[in-house]
């Protein structure tokens, strides 16, 4: 192993989860390694406990039996009884350093700790474990969270898969500096580009940014490499599911994104809900409702009559 190898391989980052045999963020079966954080606050967001960069405790609250180990472990006092509901605990979030302690005393498993630092060679060992999987498609993704949230261990992990002949993908969001994003693209082979709507006022209300620099590094990407780009765009109702701004999405591409490949559009689902719970309880949620089969395809059939391929 070379020193440049070995210096890869020890890049950290922090990643809450990876999954293997996946067929949805990339061609062919991949393994997803979901890195922890991002710049974005999507209303309805699937992951919310992707979206700080620091590990997290979740509490599932219909586990938990009131035993109070957690309350007599947690070293930070963070963690008391309910005064409405006794039988339940409170964890005061601005104490608590996830440190893992009251997960360890819980003996029902209602606690786990959301995220862990991980290094770039122990991710590559899993994605290499999978790669009789691949045939000649798949291979790895990072997402999250956000890809770029931790850019070195983003890059050291496409790094390494390059070297070995795993193709590599790319989630991202776009909203990071271009400067961040082009060196992680140096041994990305896909990039798997999120754009939540047009218009960048909207878009700010609903993601607590406007769009300008993530449009801006989409076109710097199409001209600026050689990766393929799929666009990936949900599909939330009433947010953006409107036919001007699939018009203004597909005007875009056709001008600015010449290497668009392929466009996803993803329908709106409810799982991220149950997680915030776990993360805020008693926070209050977003609310949409997934759309028809019949309401997302007329939707594609907008972005085909630009020509692209819509899936």
């Amino acid at each position: 192993m070379t020193s440049m190898t070995e210096a890869l391989r020890a890049v950290t980052g922090t990643v809450f989860n990876i999954q293997h045999y996946c067929i949805h963020d990339g061609p062919g079966i991949r393994t997803n390694v979901f890195v922890k954080g991002c710049p974005l606050r999507c209303l309805w967001c699937a992951n919310p406990e992707s979206q700080a960069g620091a590990p997290q405790l979740m509490y599932l609250a219909d586990k938990c039996t009131g035993c109070g180990q957690c309350i007599q472990t947690c070293p930070q006092k963070a963690v008391s009884r309910r005064t409405d509901r006794p039988d339940r605990v409170h964890t005061d979030r601005t104490l608590c350093t996830a440190c893992g302690r009251c997960v360890d005393g819980c003996p029902t498993e209602a606690r786990s700790i959301m995220g862990h630092t991980m290094t770039a060679g122990e991710a590559f060992d899993e994605v290499a474990g999978d790669r009789l999987f691949y045939g000649t498609d798949g291979g790895l993704t990072v997402t999250g969270g956000e890809a770029l949230a931790h850019p070195q261990f983003t890059g050291a992990l496409t790094e390494l898969c390059w070297q070995a002949g795993i193709t590599t993908a790319v989630e991202t969001c776009g909203a990071v500096p271009w400067a961040v994003m082009e060196p992680v693209l140096a041994h990305t082979d896909i990039v798997l580009y999120d754009i939540k709507h047009m218009d960048s006022t909207r878009h700010r209300a609903y993601t607590g940014q406007g769009n300008e620099l993530i449009l801006a590094n989409l076109e710097h990407i199409s001209r600026r490499t050689d990766c393929t780009i799929i666009v990936r765009c949900p599909v939330i109702p009433p947010c953006n599911d409107r036919a001007e701004n699939m018009h203004a999405l597909g005007r875009f591409l056709t001008e600015k994104a010449i290497r668009c490949s392929e466009i996803n559009l993803l329908p709106y689902h409810n799982l991220g809900e149950g997680k915030r719970e776990q993360l805020e309880p008693g926070t209050e949620g977003f609310t949409s409702r997934t759309p028809s089969q019949e309401e997302v395809e007329r939707l594609r059939d907008i972005l085909r009559g630009y020509g692209f391929v819509v899936k």
